[in-house]
This record gives C-alpha cells, sequence and structure tokens, in this order.
C-alpha cells in the first residue's frame, strides 16, 4: 500500500510534513517503524529503519530527520518503506517523494 525506496544504509529519513509521532518502535513486516499524525487524517508510515531519532508524542516540523534508513523487518538491503493514509486509508504518495 505504501512504496519501498531503495536508500543507502544510514541515510537520514525526514518527515514530509509537521505532526506528531504516534508509534516509534519495531513492527513485525517493517521493522523499525515511526508513524506520525498530521492531522485532518492523515498519517504517513516511515518502516525499515535502522534507527529511530523520535519518541512518541514529539512534535516534528516539515524536514525533521526522524529516523536512519536501514534493513530492518526482513529487508535484504537498506530499503524506506514510505505510507501515506487518509482516514486510515492508503494515498498515492508520488506526490510527497523527492
Amino acid at each position: 500500500e505504501g512504496v519501498l525506496l531503495g536508500v543507502p544504509a544510514g541515510s537520514a529519513v525526514k518527515s514530509v510534513y509537521s505532526g506528531r509521532v504516534v508509534f516509534a518502535e519495531w513492527l513485525a513486516g517493517l521493522g523499525l517503524l515511526t508513524i506520525i499524525d498530521h492531522g485532518g487524517g492523515y498519517m504517513t508510515l516511515y518502516g525499515h529503519n535502522q534507527a529511530l531519532l523520535k519518541d512518541v508524542g514529539e512534535r516534528v516540523n516539515t524536514g525533521d530527520s526522524i529516523a536512519l534508513s536501514g534493513d530492518s523487518g526482513g529487508q535484504a538491503v537498506p530499503a524506506l518503506y514510505f505510507e501515506i493514509r487518509k482516514d486510515g486509508k492508503p494515498v498515492n504518495p508520488a506526490n510527497w517523494i523527492r
């Protein structure tokens, strides 16, 4: 439902928009995962990280580093899993990826 982006291990993972961290821990299949609630029903998910830099409850701004990319959660090579949800349903992330 999201996209898997090949990135070098240890790359800074940045928030696409401001919000509050609502999940920051291991999740089977996605490894070390951060979920940010942006309000208005929007959430972003960032998975397969090697380190998480923000804790649950922390506010983040657009472009803040929230994690370091890696290969956790069963990835054979370093990659970032990125997903956007609106009211719990997946949204095409193409407009948010640079």
